[in-house]
């Protein structure tokens, strides 16, 4: 046999180990520290840029006597954005709940158009409600989006209805569901009716200070129902069977790169809406509301962190009280709405800061315990502009 000839036995020699090594994973691909590290700055630079990149590239209309519209009442990195292009110097941005934000009223038939009305200016006055909103969520909407609110005048509501019973004051243990649940206090303080489990909690939490997972829910607010994509591919009319109404569109045509403006005539408010109407034929109330104490009240300790934030940042607080519809109570019951609000009163004057307290309107000029009708927004703007204290405020 020819010495270079190979043996049977050297044909068969096994392949090395390195070649018989079980992979990492099915595709192969190890990352080690120094590209861990590039990509983790590659995806940080992307969630710090895109929202940054967006509000250039997207249309946001506003003009005189706007007002978050209502179906995006929690796109709440929209309401940062528009806080932010009107905090300016000259500015007097009012905040509050939906009395601020004109619950039965059109644009031009809010508290802050009749300001603008009343002092002859157009834009100076700014309407910074909320619909839906109360002290304990309005605590996070000034931690968390309100940040661009520095050394700017600002005019605060006090709205007592959130004392008018336990359950308004979320104070109550039964379970309560209610609006911008992912803006108010997710551990501490207690909200005793508030239930919602860890994971829903966590994710309120982790959501507010990244502005890129702000504005994923700007893109689902605006663009998408108030959906998910994947809620709102598989949505359905509610037949039987089901017909997928949006499961052949694309996407991506829906972002229209256009923020969504109100209807100019809102069929649920203005003077031609059926809800705008006064709160009685009669004007006599005999509500008997089971007022909270400012003591033991949720809601006015938020309110008071709330002024204490916005005055941390050096802004120029004035709190404006009411007015409450009283002729919604029977007599025996006012006494009670007193004692509290003068001792709100109070604690503003030891804190000094800055009340103006209107009158009560006339009763046919409510529409509810809180909220005024169009010629109620007027008669109080009136008001509040001839308050001398305002005045000082004001001019200073």
């Amino acid at each position: 046999m020819n010495a270079e000839t190979p043996t049977p036995n050297a044909a068969r020699t096994p392949p090395i180990a390195a070649e018989t090594a079980v992979p990492f994973g099915v595709n192969e691909v190890r990352l080690n520290a120094g590209q861990w590290l590039t990509t983790l700055v590659l995806t940080g630079l992307v969630a710090l840029l895109v929202p940054r990149l967006w509000e250039r590239l997207e249309r946001f209309e506003t003009g005189p006597d706007y007002r978050i519209p209502y179906e995006l009442s929690k796109d709440y990195w929209l309401y940062a954005r528009r806080l932010s292009q009107v905090a300016k110097p000259d500015k007097v941005i009012v905040l509050g709940d939906s009395v601020v934000w004109g619950e039965y009223v059109l644009p031009d038939g809010t508290l802050s158009h009749y300001l603008n009305q009343e002092a002859g200016t157009t834009e100076q006055f700014i309407n910074g409600g909320l619909n839906g909103l109360f002290p304990l969520a309005q605590d996070g909407l000034v931690n968390c989006y309100s940040r661009s609110l520095r050394h700017q005048k600002l005019i605060v509501h006090c709205n007592l209805l959130w004392m008018t019973s336990p359950k308004a004051d979320l104070s109550t243990d039964k379970e309560e569901r209610f609006n911008h649940s992912r803006l108010v206090p997710q551990f501490f303080p207690r909200i005793p009716c508030y239930k919602a489990d860890a994971n829903e909690r966590l994710s309120a939490l982790v959501e507010r200070p990244i502005g890129f997972l702000g504005w994923v829910e700007h893109l689902q607010n605006a663009y998408f129902g108030q959906k998910s994509i994947l809620r709102w591919t598989l949505e359905d009319d509610g037949g039987d069977p089901p017909h997928y109404l949006n499961a052949y569109k694309n996407p991506f045509a829906q972002i229209t790169l256009r923020v969504p403006s109100a209807s100019r005539d809102d069929p649920q408010r203005g003077p031609k809406s059926p809800r705008h109407k006064p709160w009685s034929d009669t004007g006599l109330g005999t509500a008997q509301f089971d007022w909270v104490g400012l003591d033991s009240s949720l809601q006015w300790r938020a309110f008071q962190r709330i002024i204490r934030t916005l005055q941390g940042r050096g802004n120029d607080i004035m709190v404006l009280l009411g007015p409450f519809n009283e002729h919604i109570m029977s007599a025996e019951n006012r006494p009670a709405y007193r004692k509290l609000r003068d001792g709100v009163r109070d604690w503003l004057a030891c804190s000094n800061i800055p009340q103006v307290v209107p009158e009560v309107l006339p009763s046919a000029l409510y529409a509810d315990a809180s909220h005024p009708l169009t010629e109620g927004y007027e008669l109080l703007a009136k008001r509040i502009l001839q308050n001398e204290d305002f005045q000082k405020w004001w001019k200073k």
